[in-house]
């Protein structure tokens, strides 16, 4: 996949010892590198709240602005070994450098992904480190929490259906496309947290992620809120991706 789109000139990127970093300069006048520091927003009272993942995300008020600022964690076995070093494979092919230059060709697209603001990597020898800042989605909540809550209207189903058409029939694949991974505001939805996305042909690959999602809805609300999701909203999400590519609205599996 291409990794590095061209680039409007507000992109600028810098060296700092050890590493190298890129940003959005219309977004952010005078960027340093200790933006990417948890600590730096904490002395001047900058943290309104995190989320846990694989790691911890941060998030930021400065002003009139909102950002969320991730630090690259590694999940399963391996992270055993490493939590948060990745082998070097080049400067483009960081985890932070693909997932921002993906993500800012997307949002130049018009698909309702995060604006991103910056991405950094911190590289000794073969290995690197890594984080990324995007703007945060205001009055927006995961589609996981908003289930936790209560059921969804059908309307909204169909509205994450054909947003998750949207991208498909642009090429994207998300590579990790779950509950926590939709965010749901009064009148958008959005996906976020593309770390490993790529862009395809169409192919067996946007079922599969259909796949995923549905058994990310599953764990969630199994157990905590059953009737939060249901066949039929699953029905109404895929009949969602079916109408946004004009498709007839025959039942599916």
């Amino acid at each position: 996949m291409k990794r590095h789109w061209p680039v409007g000139a507000e992109v600028s990127e810098a060296a700092f010892k050890g590493g190298r970093m890129l940003y959005d300069t219309q977004r952010t006048s005078n960027f340093s590198v200790d933006f990417f520091e948890p600590e730096y927003w904490r002395k001047h009272d900058a943290i309104e709240g995190t989320a846990r993942g694989r790691g911890t995300t941060w998030f930021i008020r400065t002003g009139d602005s909102s950002f969320v600022l991730r630090h690259y964690r590694r999940g399963g076995l391996i992270a055993k070994i490493s939590k948060d070093r990745y082998w070097w494979h080049g400067e483009n092919e960081t985890r932070a450098f693909a997932e921002w230059y993906l993500t800012y060709h997307l949002h130049r697209a018009g698909l309702p992904v995060p604006t991103p603001i910056a991405a950094r990597y911190r590289r000794a020898g073969l290995l690197y480190r890594a984080d990324i800042i995007t703007q945060r989605i205001e009055n927006s909540e995961p589609l996981a929490a908003r289930l936790l809550k209560g059921p969804l209207p059908l309307t909204q189903w169909i509205a994450v259906g054909r947003c998750i058409r949207r991208f498909h029939d642009a090429g994207v694949c998300h590579a990790d496309l779950n509950a926590h991974n939709i965010l749901l505001t009064p009148a958008q939805v959005y996906l976020i947290d593309f770390d490993r996305g790529t862009l395809r042909k169409r192919g067996w690959w946007a079922d599969t992620t259909l796949v995923r999602l549905y058994r990310s809805l599953e764990k969630i609300t199994l157990l905590a809120a059953p009737d939060s999701f249901t066949d039929e909203d699953w029905h109404s999400l895929l009949a969602g991706y079916r109408e946004s590519a004009g498709l007839p609205q025959a039942s599916m599996v």
